[in-house]
């Protein structure tokens, strides 16, 4: 009778632990940050609080070319993971995430300035005087007209992406 209700006892603990299915997508989430440090450019990867056998073995994944390789070295790599706190490596790919979204967002908006200057839009013109330096104001003019000629003429965008560069200049505040 003392038997069966160790099995329950040893049941009612069963229910707290990880399903099979759980733990894989555990182990399939390690590896996947583990290989997003594969990916990430070296100087990112130096930002990276990493522990040395894992940083080494990042390394390595980078120079492994073949695919059966490459697999069983991304395993390899989220077994390494499941024995440290991974959460400070989340947290550095996250702010690197958000510094590229921020990246993309600002040059977007110089693309929409762009638009709007080849639109030639009297407001964003207006706009534009308040934003920048008034002395680089008709070089921005120039361009913008040279711009609207290229894409008349159907020429490649030269002077387009010029006005680009010009504007990121003005926009983007001294650091």
């Amino acid at each position: 009778m003392s038997g069966r209700s160790d099995d329950i006892e040893d049941l009612e603990d069963f229910d707290e632990l990880p399903s099979k299915s759980e733990l894989k997508r555990q182990s399939r989430d390690l590896q996947d940050l583990g290989w997003a440090l594969v990916e990430l450019p070296e100087a990112d990867l130096a930002a990276v609080p990493l522990p040395d056998d894992v940083r080494e073995a990042v390394l390595t994944g980078r120079r492994i070319t073949a695919g059966g390789a490459k697999a069983r070295h991304r395993l390899y790599i989220g077994k390494l993971l499941r024995r440290i706190d991974v959460e400070p490596i989340r947290a550095a790919l996250a702010r690197r995430s958000e510094i590229d979204r921020q990246r993309i967002l600002r040059e977007k908006s110089f693309e929409q300035w762009r638009d709007r200057l080849l639109a030639d839009e009297a407001a964003a013109w207006t706009e534009l005087a308040t934003l920048v330096d008034p002395a680089s104001l008709q070089p921005l003019r120039s361009l913008a007209r040279q711009a609207r000629a290229e894409r008349d003429a159907a020429r490649p965008p030269a002077a387009a992406r010029q006005l680009f560069r010009r504007l990121r200049e003005a926009l983007t505040p001294a650091e």
